[in-house]
């Protein structure tokens, strides 16, 4: 009965020690720097570093904008608005929030 009582100590203090030590972090937490490059440490490094930024910024902007205007191209304003006025409401269900309350009271009671 001691025999198995020990047993148990034993197991359960050696259970938690391991367990204790392997919730450690190895690389020192953070997780940002898996891809990420250092950032630069002279001026010269990060003005160009800045350069390329700012370029590829520009890229992304005009490539959204252009997007953008081809869509609209293609729609008339009523059907704009009635897209803007949808996509809005499938925001609000996914995020679960109910309509303002004062469009809530007024609204017209289904029969």
């Amino acid at each position: 009965m001691r025999f198995r009582n020990a047993f148990r100590i034993l197991f359960l203090t050696l259970g938690i020690t391991f367990a204790a030590s392997s919730f450690a972090q190895d690389n020192g937490g953070g997780g940002k720097d898996n891809g990420e490059q250092k950032a630069p440490t002279s001026r010269a490094e990060r003005k160009k570093a800045k350069a390329e930024w700012k370029k590829q910024r520009k890229k992304e902007m005009s490539d959204a904008k252009a997007k953008k205007e081809y869509h609209k191209k293609y729609n008339t304003k009523k059907t704009r608005k009635r897209m803007k006025k949808t996509a809005k409401k499938a925001k609000m269900v996914n995020e679960n929030k109910r309509e303002f309350f004062v469009k809530r009271w007024f609204k017209k009671l289904k029969k």
